[in-house]
């Protein structure tokens, strides 16, 4: 794109910052994306909305804006819905797309009805209904708020004694807990570029956290993880992880950019976990890491997902 093609965006807003608990890695996230477009002469502005009404970006003239918000406020359609009624083209998934992926329950229950594997589960709103549910679902297994990303309230139980404590502390973020059975083998992402049938994945990237623990520490701020990307598979396996998750992708009618996670079972059956819809954009993230392996740099990256902005409420598909 030519530096007049940039200008043609007009003024831009990157939307980074906000009130959810993923506050501080979406500023991380928007710094980058804020200085990548300036860099590439786009005229971008830092906007954060925990701060400023959001009829500013109107009354301020932005003509398009790139969202770099993660967790609540952010990717849960609630953003995404106010630039509907702004009528200000954004980045990433719609309304719809953007409220059912932030649900991890509702998101497997799609995936279900399409019959895309994911982990059995079940939804506890009270400790008392904990009861049973290890023999169920088996030990070890995961607990975790079914609206909040980056790890964040999640616990791996490995004994039913710990099982109410796991519960309080993801209870402190939902009113509702998922309870889900755990995969035991290799984690893997999966970044989805595209809408639609034209929805593809990019390479992917096998994640190996000490001691199997990819926490919001190990995510966002160690460097003991591994990352391998691309990933060393069979090339049927990849092909398959590849194509459920574009699956899961457009199930959801998700669009613009996401980032799938995949476990991969003993017996090499890639299980989906979740669907982030507003992925990190640090320089640990992980969409810029498999977009690189395929001869895509960060500035590249974050110009494509400006030029997919687009309002979805009432336009052509």
């Amino acid at each position: 794109m030519s530096g007049d093609a940039k200008g043609g965006f007009g003024k831009v807003a990157v939307l980074f910052g906000g009130d959810s608990a993923e506050r501080e890695i979406s500023i991380r996230s928007g710094s980058g994306v804020l200085e990548a477009l300036r860099r590439q002469g786009v005229d971008a502005h830092a906007f954060d909305p925990a701060g400023r009404p959001m009829d500013d970006l109107r009354r301020e003239g932005f003509e398009r804006v790139f969202i770099a918000l993660h967790g609540r406020y952010g990717e849960d359609g609630t953003v995404q819905g106010a630039l509907e009624l702004l009528r200000i083209p954004y980045t990433g998934s719609g309304v719809m797309a953007s409220a059912v992926a932030m649900d991890k329950v509702f998101t497997k229950r799609i995936w279900g009805s399409h019959g895309l594997p994911t982990p059995a589960f079940e939804v506890v709103g009270r400790a008392q209904e904990l009861r049973g549910i290890a023999e169920r679902l088996g030990l070890p297994l995961i607990m975790k708020p079914p609206h909040e990303g980056s790890t964040i309230g999640l616990t791996k139980v490995q004994d039913a004694a710990d099982l109410e404590e796991a519960f309080a502390l993801a209870a402190r973020y939902d009113d509702q807990v998922l309870v889900e059975r755990f995969v035991e083998g290799r984690e893997f992402t999966v970044a989805i570029l595209g809408q639609g049938e034209g929805a593809r994945a990019l390479p992917v990237i096998e994640i190996q956290a000490p001691g199997g623990n990819y926490d919001y520490q190990n995510k966002y701020f160690g460097n003991e993880t591994r990352y391998l990307c691309p990933a060393p598979l069979a090339p049927a396996v990849e092909d398959e992880m590849r194509r459920l998750s574009v699956e899961a992708f457009r199930s959801l009618d998700c669009e613009g950019w996401a980032r799938v996670d995949v476990m991969l079972d003993r017996d090499d059956r890639p299980w989906l976990l979740e669907i982030n819809t507003s992925p990190g954009m640090t320089d640990h993230s992980l969409v810029p890491m498999a977009a690189r392996a395929e001869g895509m740099s960060y500035d590249e990256l974050v110009l494509v997902l400006l030029e997919s902005a687009r309002l979805k409420v009432g336009a052509a598909a």
